[in-house]
Parts: C-alpha cells; structure tokens; sequence
C-alpha cells in the first residue's frame, strides 16, 4: 500500500512514517517545513518528502491512503482536493490503532509531564528484559537513537497524547490506542488552545479508562486529585498506585546516600528494588514508579526493573548536556509549562547545590498554552529556583507572545530580563555568566539554535 502522510515532519507523524515503512507499506509524505533533522532522517529511511501542502502534488503520486496530522486543517489546497475527489484519508493514530497496534499488548503511557521521559523508561526495561518492544516515542530516547521501531514483540510502548487527533476527529489521540496497561502520569490544565478547562481534560482521559479491558492495568499517580476524580467516573480495571504509602513509593536506599543518586523502590510496603542511576529529581523517581509498576505488568520484577535503571540513559532535550566552556555548562531541557519548568529547576538545584553555583535560567515560552498567556502568572514562582532569568519572546511569527513577558517575569526583580531579540539575549546570558555556573535552556521548540549561540560566544569569549 502507498501511504502518503500530510504533516510528516511532526514527531508523531514521523515515527508514524518510519512504523508504515517498517510494516512493509511504500510511503511519501509532505510538510509545511521539511527540514533536518526528521528530514533526513526520514529520507534515510527511503520516505520521499515533498514541501508545502500544494494540491499539484496529487498529480502521478497514486496514493492508496492519506494520513492527516492534527497540523493539518481545512482549507489547505491539498487537503480540499483530497475531500472534493473523494480521496480515502484517516488519521495518524487512528491508522496506527488500527495497522500497527492491533493483536498487540499496548503500553500506553499518558499525562500532561513526563510521557516522553517514562515511555522511554519502560521502553528500556522491556527491551533490557529481552522482551524487544516496538514503540513510538514523542522524543528520541538515547538508549536507542530512534523515537519509533516496528518489532515481532507482542508488546507495544506509546507515549499517549491527550492532544486532539485531526480537524475531523476532536477525541484525544490516545483513545485510539486500546491498551491493556495505561499510565496515568499526572494531569494540569494544558492545551488552552483546544481545552476549555481541565475538567474537559479529565473527560478525555476518562474516554481512556473506558477502552482499557477488565483484565488490564491503570498504574496511576495517588497523589493527583485530578485522576482521582476521573476513576470515581467508572472504572473497570485493577488499579495500582504510585507515589503514596502503601502503593509504589520511594525511599531513601540508605543513610547518608543522596536519594538522587540511590533509593529504594517499595511496592505494598515491602521492599522490592534498588535504583542507582545518574537521573535527578522526584518527578524522574516517580517517572520510575510508573515505569517499574508497568513492566512487572508484562512479568519483568521490579527488582530486575530498577537494576535496568541503571543504565537508562534518559531522552535527547531532557537535561542533555550541549557541551561546557571555561566551566560554564549548558543544557538543553524540553520544559515549557511551568510545573515543568520548576520541576526541572529544582532537580538541577538539587544536584548542584546552592551554596557556590549558579543557574542561570532561558527560557522560551512558545507552547500554545503559554501564547495565549494562560499559565504567565505561574511563571515567577515556576522560575525562583534559578539565580539569573532570561526569557525570549518572538516579536513576530506564529511563535510571538500575546502578552509581555517583562511584565509577567516582574515579580522576580532584578535577577529576571525579557528580550525580543536573541541576538541581545546570547550577549546578555555570556556577559553574566562565570566560571561554575550552570545555564538552563528551557523550549519546546528550536529556541532559534540559541544553546550553540551560547556555547560559541562563551568560547570567542575566552579567546578574546
């Protein structure tokens, strides 16, 4: 079959592409910006790339299924000429449900944190168990290189996205995913530009519960009163708990020995596992939990499982390290929401102190969420971890703010900046910086390739 993909270069509808190769199917795809690296990465792969959404492209490609992205809306001309011949089309996940996932024992791992981050850990502890599980991951995990693979295992790893799944189907794209053990990670208001409120949110995730079968497993956040509220909806499968007492909780591993370096996992109050890892920060151990009470799903003991651990080397732009100059480290993390943002800070804070080192925080509020100024009040308090802030605005482009960052970082004082050139930015963060300190970059974009910016001016500085 000859698929061709609208908004290919998504990382969704990428692995999506590299899964429909792997089954075997001819595929060719297009996208408003076909650039590196899912470019080339796809043209690797022998996937023909074609640029824009011009409706000419239909001409000699005889295409047996389009696959729509959620990127793609009415009226681009392909898309009307897909419609007006009556042209047979469906969505990324509902081909993926279908194709892919069907036959298969779904680990399906759903929150508004710490999808990517603990699909990729439970990806790792099937694969370090032997059990070679495909996925589809919305980053690259760095255990493997790859954020899709198609495989003969009966088990599957999904990061599920409560983001709606195309202009003709509103539903979350995890409902089309059935899986037998779902996490639910946690839940916020996110999305502001397709949710109303969280309660819509809730729904969603309540539409998820309803496709997991009796015999399958929700592995859920005790502590979050959100998905409490939506298993008292109804709720037809076992339900294990992590993150309280009694359930799948943390503990110090032994006196003396920070818990970011070495903790117990318990499960029922009994001791079960010891993690040693290189991985900081409460919300990676119950990132952990949730991954460790997944897998002993599938038959992997939690004690195998938090040895595994060990060796789980995390996910491209999730505290990656882009490199150091005269002592100056910077790191490139994903965070845009602000429990994320605070999340992440006080990790880095713990592990590096707070007596003699400095962070000095950039930020890139670009989600659609934070455009539409949402969550802008919560960013202060998401930020106090950090020394020195400096936050970027776009003045223009579908990346501009609909509200002044100055102003919403004022309650930090002196130690915050708004720019809206990052040009003056890079100039700003280079002229602070000294020898220890510790520069977060935090975006859920390509923040204008501002962390090589960065490292290229700390070094002209040094040789100046």
């Amino acid at each position: 079959m000859h698929i061709h993909i609208l908004g290919i270069c998504g990382t969704f509808m990428g692995g999506l592409a590299v899964l429909a190769r792997g089954a075997g199917h001819t595929v060719t795809g297009c996208d408003a910006g076909v650039y590196p690296p899912m470019s080339t990465q796809l043209e690797a792969q022998g996937i023909g790339l074609i640029e824009g959404y011009d409706a000419d492209q239909l001409n000699g490609l005889n295409a047996d299924l389009f696959v729509i992205g959620n990127v793609v809306s009415r009226g681009k001309p392909l898309m009307e000429a897909i419609l007006d011949r009556g042209l047979p089309y469906t969505s990324g996940p509902q081909w993926l449900g279908e194709h892919v996932l069907n036959g298969k024992w779904v680990l399906a791992v759903a929150g508004t944190h710490g999808k990517t981050t603990t699909s990729s850990m439970l990806t790792w502890l099937l694969e370090d168990a032997g059990l070679n599980p495909g996925f589809l991951i919305g980053g690259v995990p760095l255990n493997f290189g790859v954020s899709a693979r198609l495989t003969d295992s009966s088990f599957f790893v999904i990061e599920a996205d409560e983001y709606d799944t195309a202009f003709f189907d509103k539903r979350s794209k995890f409902v089309h995913y059935r899986p037998k053990t779902a996490v639910l990670n946690n839940l916020e208001f996110d999305h502001a530009d397709i949710f109303p409120d969280l309660a819509a949110i809730e729904t969603q995730f309540h539409h998820l519960i309803r496709t997991v079968p009796g015999i399958g497993r929700i592995v859920t956040n005790g502590r979050e009163d959100a998905l409490e509220r939506v298993l008292t909806r109804g709720c037809w499968s076992e339900v294990e708990r992590f993150g309280v007492q009694g359930g799948w909780e943390t503990l110090p591993a032994e006196d003396g020995v920070p818990v970011d370096e070495r903790f117990a996992v318990y499960h029922n109050s009994e001791r079960v596992g010891v993690v040693e890892w290189q991985v900081q920060g409460e919300h990676n151990r119950m990132n952990a939990l949730a991954a460790i009470a997944a897998a002993r799903h599938v038959g992997v003991p939690p004690a195998q499982a938090a040895q595994s651990l060990a060796s789980f080397r995390n996910v491209k732009r999730r505290m990656e390290v882009r490199g150091s100059v005269d002592g100056v480290t910077v790191y490139d993390d994903f965070a845009h929401h602000p429990t994320a943002i605070d999340t992440t800070l006080a990790g880095l804070r713990a592990r590096v102190g707070r007596d003699n080192t400095r962070i000095l925080a950039v930020l890139e509020p670009r989600s659609n969420t934070m455009k539409l100024g949402v969550m802008k009040a919560q960013l202060p308090a998401s930020l106090a971890d950090a020394d020195l802030v400096f936050g970027y605005g776009a003045p223009t482009g579908r990346d501009a703010l609909g509200w002044n960052l100055g102003e919403a970082l004022a309650p930090l004082g002196g130690k915050a900046q708004a720019f809206d050139n990052l040009d003056a930015l890079v100039k700003a963060v280079v002229h602070a910086a000294r020898p220890g300190d510790q520069i977060l970059v935090m975006s859920n974009g390509g923040f204008g390739g501002v962390h090589q910016k960065l490292l290229d001016a700390l070094s002209a500085r040094g040789t100046s």
